[in-house]
């Protein structure tokens, strides 16, 4: 896909963040932009922005969990814009701590918006990108964290593996079914985004009394978290890949950094049988120890 000139591209988890950069980036591409979120005010902030560089921009507060609120989101977009040529699956939140110890609303918080929010996207956008008949594509974003396994992140490592199998067979299908309709799978590294923050956005359902377990371990991965994204690369850098994998109807978008070697060790396990290896993406200073 390379003609983005007066196209549309719907972003979800669009306010902040990676969802921001692609919506800031499209833009400037010539694409009409609806960015979808569950936050007000950021995404009211986030529409001003790239509306005020010109571009055509709206938003809409959405609830990924929802299978009415994305398709709401869909029906919105075609009734704006007449149309949806990209559409983005990019919301995402994270937990972490002990997988026995962690509540029933924890799996159940991350699979609603991690995996849920995927599927309502794939169910509201293909059909439509389907009927269209021009050239189109989806992106739904995982993370280096489908490709590995580490401790204390059991829940989000598992909705990532989710997402990535999803898109792999949505890849195959789309192949037999709609191929004027590309499908690519970011799987970032750590970027500087607001993930380490996602729970000011869990649901009350899931944060009732006993539904947030605290625990040493689960400091530890929040704060290792913390700690990694606020180093991260600049969201900017994932938008530009995502970008180009579209122009280049490439699947996978991935990292080149630690992660894609814990990533071939994880591989190399599989291939050879053997136990999982413990191979945290670790990143040595300039220089060496």
């Amino acid at each position: 896909m390379n003609d983005f000139n007066g196209k549309t591209a719907v972003i979800t988890g669009g306010a902040s963040g990676i969802g921001l950069a692609m919506g800031t980036l499209f833009a400037g591409q010539g694409m009409n932009i609806v960015l979808a979120d569950i936050e007000q005010e950021p995404l009211d902030a986030a529409v001003a922005a790239i509306q005020g560089e010109g571009h055509s921009c709206m938003g809409l507060v959405t609830d990924v969990s929802k299978a009415d609120d994305v398709e709401r989101l869909a029906a919105t977009a075609m009734a704006r814009f007449g149309g949806i040529h990209v559409a983005c699956n990019n919301a995402g939140v994270f937990t972490g701590g002990l997988l026995w110890q962690e509540s029933v609303a924890d799996y159940q918080w991350l699979m609603d918006v991690n995996v849920w929010g995927v599927i309502h996207g794939i169910r509201s956008f293909i059909p439509r990108m389907q009927a269209q008949g021009d050239e189109c594509h989806i992106v739904n974003t995982a993370s280096m964290a489908a490709l590995t396994a580490m401790p204390y992140s059991g829940i989000y490592h598992m909705t990532k593996h989710a997402v990535l199998a999803l898109s792999e067979s949505l890849y195959h299908e789309l192949s037999f079914h709609a191929p004027h309709v590309g499908v690519s799978v970011l799987c970032p590294e750590a970027i500087h985004t607001g993930i380490a923050q996602a729970e000011r956005n869990r649901p009350r359902q899931y944060a009732g009394e006993g539904d947030i377990v605290e625990s040493g371990e689960r400091d530890m991965v929040m704060g290792a978290l913390a700690e990694s994204v606020a180093n991260g690369i600049g969201p900017e850098v994932m938008a530009q890949r995502v970008l180009e994998a579209m122009q280049e109807r490439r699947f996978y978008i991935l990292s080149e950094d630690a992660w894609r070697d814990a990533a071939h060790t994880r591989l190399d396990d599989v291939r050879a049988s053997r136990n999982p290896t413990f191979a945290p993406p670790v990143t040595e200073p300039p220089g060496g120890q």
